[in-house]
């Protein structure tokens, strides 16, 4: 006889708004970092600072980007088990949602972590320059802090995806 399906631990409409809850953090950090411009005159030159022009910033944009992708997946996936009482895949997808939602999380992590750093060290440098270049630098703490919050909630989906893993004797 075969075991019973394993029950879930964590509700799935927990799951749900913790997904949720990524995604907002994470198209708000995508929102403010697109949008994120300065410019500013010297000497009759107008120069012009945009996101792009700072690696870290784009290696930040690519891990929301690569978060975003992942957690509408998962939310999609949480929506289905949800309303269906019933998991895809199965318990085979367990380990799935176990090593995405750690993968994930540390991904996010180091955008966190590359968009603290270099808002740091440009703002030690250009940031007394002018306010505009100022605002630039402070939107950078603001990216980097949504996605913080985006890591924590990702860290919360990748306990409840460990309390979801068969128990193995």
């Amino acid at each position: 006889m075969a075991p019973p399906p394993p029950t879930p631990v964590v509700a799935p409409l927990i799951k749900l708004v913790v997904r949720v809850l990524t995604f907002i953090c994470l198209l708000i950090s995508l929102i403010i970092l697109t949008t994120n411009t300065a410019s500013v005159f010297i000497n009759f030159n107008e120069f012009k600072l945009r996101f792009q022009d700072v690696k870290a910033y784009r290696y930040m944009l690519a891990t929301i980007v690569i978060g975003i992708a992942y957690t509408l997946l998962q939310t999609a996936f949480t929506i289905y088990e949800a309303t269906r009482e019933n998991r895809i895949g199965g318990s085979s997808f367990l380990l799935f949602d176990f090593y995405g939602d750690k993968f994930i999380s540390l991904l996010l992590a180091t955008g966190t972590g590359a968009g603290f750093g270099v808002t740091v060290d440009l703002k030690d440098q250009f940031g007394d320059v002018t306010s505009s270049f100022d605002k630039f630098f402070n939107k950078g703490y603001a990216v980097s802090s949504m996605l913080l919050i985006a890591v924590l909630f990702t860290a919360v989906s990748s306990i409840f995806s460990s309390l979801s893993l068969p128990k193995r004797a």
